[in-house]
């Protein structure tokens, strides 16, 4: 409740909203949650908000405990998605999760747009089960995860004036560069997971330059051509990451502890892939609670410092 009272947000209900978006993140994003724990605490609702609404829409489309049909999930979602986006265009909801997020999207005045390109990409995962090239992938990327780096720079507010347009776009180029990492390291981690479903989200064509065919790829081992492959994905993502490193020194001095150990954290994953020596169908690649401690720590006593 310290963090709501911070954050000026006093009706109840608003409240209850903000607290079941909290209990989403924390549940299911732990990651992501102990990096929210490093913002200032009239931050951390409103973060909280944008989580809770990615979640709901990702466990429609991806419970694998769900009994819905494809189509009964994409109409589903589409009911729950157009309900949300006409309550941000109204300014009220009284959805469980909606009514924060209408909320925090008025207070920081976030684009519509974000929501709805990623309303598109969770239900391209429900017809979509590959992509041939990067730059198809990058559709999906861009609703799925880009999104929320884009609209985090809306919350988190940049460093000195808000109004320069120059300092804006250039934060938001590297949240978005930031966001897309994010996604295509979970990509490599959870190529297993992703076949369960029936998806395949490294593109098709950069495989084939390694002689890697989806039906090798369905086979699930990790033979030199697919660990090449792999590490050709690694690159690409440290090299987003690297890209993005700038950007981070523009967001206000008190959040940007929290954002470089999200970006080490969820970046890391490919380090832990290679630690695992590429075993990404038989192991899972996990970030240790020492590693998360040893970012986290240091970051919250920076953070401390900045306030």
């Amino acid at each position: 409740m310290n963090e709501l009272k911070a954050a000026g947000i006093t009706d109840v209900e608003l409240q209850k909203s903000y607290q079941e978006c909290k209990r989403l993140n924390s549940e299911h994003g732990k990651t992501y949650y102990l990096a929210t724990l490093l913002l200032p605490k009239e931050k951390r609702p409103h973060v909280h908000a944008l989580y809770g609404f990615a979640r709901f829409a990702d466990e429609i489309v991806d419970d694998l405990g769900s009994t819905l049909t494809p189509q009964e999930k994409a109409d589903t979602l589409r009911s729950w998605g157009d309900s949300i986006l006409s309550d941000i265009r109204s300014g009220k909801s009284a959805d469980h999760v909606g009514r924060a997020l209408v909320n925090t999207v008025k207070t920081f005045e976030i684009p519509i747009e974000y929501f709805e390109a990623f309303l598109h990409s969770m239900a391209m995962d429900l017809t979509v089960t590959s992509y041939e090239r990067y730059e198809d992938l990058l559709e999906y990327v861009y609703g799925s995860a880009a999104v929320i780096g884009l609209q985090m720079v809306h919350v988190l507010g940049l460093q000195g004036n808000d109004n320069n347009v120059k300092k804006k776009q250039d934060a938001l180029a590297a949240a978005e560069k930031l966001g897309i990492a994010f996604q295509l390291a979970n990509f490599i981690r959870d190529v297993g997971e992703d076949l369960d479903r029936g998806r395949i989200y490294l593109p098709l064509s950069e495989l084939r330059q390694f002689n890697v065919t989806r039906e090798l790829l369905g086979k699930r081992v990790i033979t030199p051509e697919l660990r090449e492959a792999l590490k050709f994905q690694i690159n690409r993502v440290r090299t987003l990451q690297s890209e993005a490193e700038p950007g981070i020194s523009l967001l206000s001095s008190p959040t940007r502890p929290c954002i470089r150990a999200a970006s080490e954290l969820y970046c890391g994953i490919v380090d832990e892939v290679e630690k695992i020596d590429y075993q990404v169908f038989t192991k899972r690649a996990k970030t240790s609670n020492f590693r998360r401690f040893s970012v986290a720590f240091p970051a919250w006593l920076r953070a401390l410092a900045l306030r």
